[in-house]
């Protein structure tokens, strides 16, 4: 597997393949957490999100002329 890789990637050693592969496998698993607490705060600030719109709706039209 680390020799086809190695040919794919045009990489000059072993050592160069395993390397970005654990690189990338950082890289994933950095992107999962950052996505999962991203859904985290969304959800928890989706309940207050819709209250404060609605308490500041009518606000959204003050000022404007009358049509």
């Amino acid at each position: 597997m680390v020799l086809a890789l190695q040919a794919k990637l045009k990489a000059r050693t072993k050592v160069e393949v395993v390397r970005r592969g654990l690189r990338l496998l950082h890289d994933v698993t950095e992107r999962d957490a950052l996505r999962a607490a991203y859904r985290q705060a969304s959800r928890a600030t989706r309940g207050s999100l819709s209250h404060e719109i609605a308490e500041l709706d009518h606000l959204a039209g003050e000022g404007l002329p009358e049509p």
